[in-house]
This record gives C-alpha cells, structure tokens and sequence, in this order.
C-alpha cells in the first residue's frame, strides 16, 4: 500500500495537479450526466477529447451509453483497473463513494472532488489508504489552465513558459498529455 501524507486542500501546487493529470489515464466519473447541458456531459466530452479513458458511473443509467461509453451503475461493476475517480455528487454523498473506491482492487490513484464538493474526513481516509485527493476543482479547468489553453479565450491562467506548445491529438490540439 503506498502512503500519501495529508494535504491542504485550500489549495494546490501546479505540479501536483500536472502530475495526476499526466499520470491517469482510465477515469470513472460518478454523477456522469446524459443530459448534454450538465457540466458533467461537458467535463466528460473534454476529457475523452483529450485521450482519456473516462467511464461514466450512474445507477439511473446503467446499460446504456453516454458519449457513446457504456455506463455502470457502480464502481466495482467497472471491468478494468481505474486510475481515477471524478466525482459529480455532493459533499455529503462522498464518504460513501471513498468506502466503494476503498474495496476497489486495485485502488485507483487519485479521488478528485468536483468543484464545489469537500469532504475533509472522506479525504483523509482515502490518503491513509495512498489515494491522492484533489477537491473543489474541476480536471477540465485545470487541464486547460495548466496546457495554456484557458488562454486562448483571453482567461490569465496564472501559468507562464516559454516552452513552446506541443501538438496533440484530440478536441484541442495543444495540451499537457504525452501520449
């Protein structure tokens, strides 16, 4: 079992964020949505856009599809290994969901909070068991903050380099994914 120390989650560094960013690949997203305005439809169009995995988790909609993915209607009904999970519920719904992650095998990496969603007590439990915990932030905001496309639309992300965009395959074609 790996070990993470607690965080504070009043805020996070660029490179932890970049890191988890960089290093997931399957993510399950609990509370995805069908209905194409619901922030959770848009996060997952992005995130697939840009070459993740990404498995929608909703009871009300297992068997069928959302963006073309086969939706599940629990994390453990999930068949293969899942690196993260995305969670689109409220505050009080996630010491349920960290103990469905924790009887996961293998444990995803990472449990990361949708905006507005915290639960200090759920996230230390999930770090004792090794999972980094991302909260009260969205993978798709941060996603493009940190690859500079937030930019594009005249937002200041709060990130300067002169390294020189990379392109990549998907939605947006600069990004901070490898492959």
């Amino acid at each position: 079992m790996r070990h993470i120390r607690a965080m504070n989650h009043d805020s996070y560094d660029d490179a932890y964020i970049s890191g988890i960013l960089d290093g997931v690949k399957t993510i399950a997203m609990v509370g995805a949505s069908a209905n194409d305005v619901r922030p959770s439809f848009f996060v997952m169009k992005y995130l697939l856009n840009k070459g993740f995995s990404v498995i929608p988790v909703n009871p009300g909609q297992a068997g069928g599809k959302i963006l073309g993915q086969d939706v599940f209607a629990r994390l453990s009904d999930i068949p293969v290994a899942i690196d993260m999970v995305d969670v689109f519920r409220n505050s009080s719904a996630i010491p349920g969901i960290v103990e469905e992650v924790l009887a996961l095998a293998p444990l995803p990496k990472v449990i990361w909070l949708q905006l507005g969603v915290r639960n200090d007590e759920a996230a230390a439990r999930a770090e004792e068991a090794g999972i980094q915990v991302v909260m009260n932030r969205c993978p798709k905001i941060e996603y493009g903050r940190l690859s500079g496309e937030i930019g594009w639309t005249g937002v200041n992300s709060g990130v300067i380099s002169s390294r020189r965009p990379v392109m990549r395959q998907g939605f947006q074609s600069f990004g901070i994914r490898q492959k």
